[in-house]
């Protein structure tokens, strides 16, 4: 790939090697989002997931702190925790009776006098622990590689934009209506580049869908001069400036009343006329390496990593805990018609990740290269934005600055002291809040 240039190889969407290297190079290093801390309020409460192919718990301890251990026994290898979450106060493997407390230590195995003195010191034998656990404003992240750097320096700037999501209002943010699972047969990174940036899809691909949803009316249009793409180390966030887009797509009325009357007013105090804008936008946004989500429709995802041509989406809604439960309902109705597994978007795009995983996997297609230089000339220094900034929607920058980071952390070897820093470090020790956040004449 040479994304100076603008294109890829297509073979990072098929190959099983390039697969077996971001299993080790991105999702055994970087932080991955594990959960909302809303999801497990009280000690023993626990949800499983992925990190890459890697099953884990996450659990919350007695002293309230959380912890997340790897799903496999120590013994010969089964799950010890099958349900999707819960309260416990143990875990106990099916295979052989090993018991292991909520803080992973081994507690006691069935017929334990089978084993002499000497045979097994159980200090030593409990669920393997993740190197590192840490939060931002609900959101918790884990990752495996213990010399990764700080949470808050890996968001970096981004969090300027993470923030209208998850700090616009008092009282912070929840998941609610459970998790929603599917299974896609395509490459993971479809799905993130997609939401990291690609607005360029959206008029087209979802034209039908957003006609359906708007009593005909059709895909909002994109003002090519008030908006953006912003990236930092990976993570992207592109939007527009005119504040409705993302609501009407919700299809919602209440809650473009909500929005307009109540949300954005307080939003404005809080984080400043810009993002209140941003929020209501147009826009789409990605963490790297797996995390997406839609600010103005409330879809919140990761794209778990099932094998190069297979990735298993977990999806939630997103909404302020202060939130009237009307509001809320009406949200998730949105949520489940726009961006479920039967919503009107998510079908569309479900089939052109698959086509495009395949497609690409042919022996003479997979020679050819891949075009992302769309908008390659626009970067711009932008004095309020943070992260590295791009003018317009229809862009292909933030794809370019994830596969960027992908690459970097592809080449990287074993230490991050040799990851590339592509962020501006606007932020680092400063509160999103107290940045800028006044109208600008652009």
């Amino acid at each position: 790939m040479d994304l100076d240039e603008g294109w890829l190889s297509r073979r990072i969407f098929h190959d099983q090697d390039i697969y077996e290297a971001e299993m080790r190079n991105i999702f055994a290093r970087c932080w991955l989002f594990v959960a909302h801390e809303t999801q497990i309020p009280n000690p023993g409460d626990f949800l499983t997931t992925y990190m890459g192919e890697d099953a884990v718990i996450v659990c919350r301890q007695k002293d309230l702190s959380i912890k997340v251990f790897v799903n496999s026994c120590p013994h010969r290898g089964n799950k010890v925790c099958y349900a999707d979450a819960g309260n416990a106060r143990r875990f106990v493997c099916n295979y052989h009776g090993w018991g292991f407390d909520t803080a992973g230590k081994l507690q006691g195995m069935h017929e334990e006098y089978c084993y002499d003195p000497g045979d097994i010191d159980k200090s030593k034998w409990g669920l393997k622990e993740v190197a590192k656990v840490d939060s931002y404003k609900g959101l918790v992240f884990a990752t495996f590689d213990p010399a990764v750097p700080s949470l808050a320096d890996y968001l970096g700037d981004y969090r300027w934009y993470l923030d209208c999501i998850v700090d616009n209002d008092e009282g912070g943010t929840e998941l609610i209506g459970g998790c929603i699972k599917s299974i896609i047969p395509a490459n993971w990174k479809f799905g993130v580049e997609n939401f990291v940036g690609d607005a360029y899809h959206a008029g087209w691909t979802h034209d039908s869908g957003t006609r359906a949803m708007n009593d005909g009316n059709p895909f909002p249009p994109i003002d090519m001069v008030n908006s953006f793409h912003a990236s930092a180390n990976g993570h992207g966030h592109e939007f527009g400036l005119e504040g409705v887009g993302d609501i009407f797509l919700l299809g919602r009325p209440k809650v473009m009343e909500y929005y307009n009357s109540v949300l954005r007013p307080r939003m404005a105090k809080r984080l400043g006329e810009r993002r209140s804008m941003i929020f209501g936008s147009v826009a789409s946004a990605s963490i790297f390496p797996n995390v997406s989500y839609l600010p103005g429709i409330s879809t919140f995802r990761t794209w778990l990593p099932k094998g190069p041509m297979q990735l298993e989406l977990r999806t939630w809604v997103i909404v302020n805990r202060n939130m009237p439960d009307e509001i809320k309902e009406e949200i998730t109705t949105g949520v489940m018609q726009t961006f479920g597994p039967g919503g009107a978007f998510e079908m569309d795009d479900g089939e052109n990740w698959e086509n495009c995983t395949l497609s690409n996997r042919g022996v003479v297609t997979r020679e050819e290269k891949l075009h992302y230089r769309c908008g390659i000339g626009r970067k711009l220094d932008h004095p309020e934005f943070p992260g590295t900034i791009y003018r317009g929607q229809y862009n292909d920058a933030n794809q370019r600055g994830f596969y960027r980071r992908w690459q970097d952390l592809m080449n990287a070897g074993g230490a991050w002291s040799e990851v590339p820093d592509r962020n501006s470090n606007r932020l680092r020790g400063r509160e999103t809040r107290d940045l800028p956040g006044g109208l600008l004449n652009l």
